[in-house]
């Protein structure tokens, strides 16, 4: 069920409020879709099934477990060949403090979402780190002054 053909209105209705009420019960979903709770229970383990719905998390504020600090750092790697990126992108998955990392077009090859404690957490994932992975050439730092808009869910389309 890869396509987005493949999911119908109250598919992407049972979707929405999956991301939005995540916690609710299968009878109030149920009850918001006018679907019957065994129908809903279908749907949801059939989009589960699919790979569509591919998780539940809990959305922690960072501050509230000390982690004050939030920066999004450019990355440009020295050598584009395979290995090297390889090798970049294993680090990445090591270290707890990126909590995402894109591959970009454009003069910077990664973006990364940095989350820790404070400015001396961060200086030293970045000396110790990021700047002592082989094969990066350059970094770019940029620190969150305030989040505007969180992530809050994907942009269903409504019909």
């Amino acid at each position: 069920m890869s396509e987005s053909a493949a999911l119908d209105r109250t598919d992407l209705r049972l979707l929405a409020l999956l991301q939005r009420q995540g916690r609710a019960p299968n009878t109030e979903i149920a009850a918001q879709l006018n679907l019957s709770p065994s129908a809903c229970l279908r749907r949801t383990q059939r989009l589960e099934a699919a790979g569509v719905i591919a998780g539940y998390a809990a959305r922690v504020d960072p501050q509230a477990v000390g982690l004050g600090l939030q920066a999004f750092v450019r990355v440009q790697l020295e050598k584009h060949g395979r290995h090297g990126i390889d090798r970049f992108a294993d680090n990445v998955r090591e270290w707890d403090e990126v909590v995402a990392c894109h591959a970009l077009t454009g003069d910077m090859d990664y973006l990364l979402h940095i989350v820790v404690q404070d400015l001396e957490h961060f200086s030293r994932f970045l000396l110790d780190r990021l700047l002592n992975a082989s094969g990066v050439a350059d970094v770019n730092s940029s620190f969150v002054l305030r989040t505007v808009k969180a992530f809050g869910g994907l942009p269903l389309p409504k019909d």
